[in-house]
């Protein structure tokens, strides 16, 4: 069960990971981590232990693709991008998480004028 302090990322990481790799070309497991933190000013920051499981489980599931590539400090990098069925997951996943999101909200009895 998730931890019910707020800022857990559970259950999210492989959602998020879909949205960066649905809004980027071919990328870096380093950099989709990046862009993770700096979108959520830093409040989620995703540890290779935990990044990499995940971009194997959406691999294994055929959401991601992956190919060998030269990254900008001339390494040789895995890079990601999102597959057809990726893009229709992340979709899918993206409408579950606001139904859920705004039932949550409801119980609660938040609205977003009581948020700000």
């Amino acid at each position: 069960m998730a931890n019910l302090d707020g800022g857990g990322l559970y259950g999210s990481l492989e959602l998020l990971i879909l949205k960066i790799l649905s809004r980027s070309g071919p990328i870096h497991g380093l950099a989709i981590a990046q862009q993770i933190a700096s979108s959520t000013d830093y409040l989620f920051q995703i540890e290779e232990g935990s990044l990499y499981p995940a971009l194997h489980r959406l691999q294994g599931k055929g959401y991601v693709e992956w190919e060998w590539l030269i990254s900008d400090k001339q390494r040789r990098a895995k890079f990601h991008t999102l597959s057809p069925k990726g893009r229709k997951a992340y979709l899918k996943g993206l409408n579950g998480w606001i139904r859920n999101t705004v039932a949550i909200m409801k119980v609660l009895e938040l609205n977003w004028q009581e948020m700000e």
